[in-house]
């Protein structure tokens, strides 16, 4: 299995954090951030759910820059082998 050791920058990682505090941050938002926060200076790698999740989330004309921003994070961050 090909390993990813890239991870969450602090950039993104403070990003993630605020919309997570943020009321009006959407569904979508909230769990992308969730999970690039749960990458940040441990080395993990996004889970195949999720890297599918974000993948929609890029594809899709519905959310904003910033949560394609956090979908981008993620995705970068998945098994390549997959």
């Amino acid at each position: 299995m090909a390993g990813n050791k890239k991870q969450t920058s602090n950039q993104v990682a403070s990003t993630a954090a605020k919309v997570l505090r943020d009321k009006d941050s959407s569904q979508a938002a909230k769990k992308l951030a969730a999970s690039a926060l749960s990458q940040a200076g441990n080395g993990k790698q996004t889970g195949a759910e999720m890297e599918d999740f974000a993948s929609k989330v890029l594809r899709s004309e519905k959310y904003s820059d910033g949560t394609k921003g956090l979908a981008g994070s993620v995705v970068s961050q998945s098994n390549k082998a997959r």
